[in-house]
């Protein structure tokens, strides 16, 4: 399941968002959204998880959860129209 992290903190790294989520299960990728001319997070990232019981857990667990001091957004991430 490809899942949308959002509302997090500026200074939260891909090994960071990975470590989170393998407290849950396998996590196949992680990629962090950064501004193309600052190189600065964006503040929301993209996980893959092959397992969707694993990620159903993890979304069920982790939305609206408190991680480095702001209110995490975990849901399903749907496909652009």
């Amino acid at each position: 399941m490809n899942m949308y992290v959002g509302n997090l903190s500026y200074s939260v790294g891909e090994a960071d968002l990975r470590h989170v989520m393998e407290e849950y299960g396998t996590v196949d990728s992680v990629k962090l959204i950064v501004d193309r001319d600052t190189r600065r997070s964006k503040g929301f990232a993209f996980i893959e998880m092959p397992d969707m019981d694993e990620a159903k857990k993890a979304i069920s667990e982790l939305n609206g959860a408190e991680y480095e001091g702001r209110l995490m957004v975990v849901k399903e991430a749907l496909p652009k129209n």
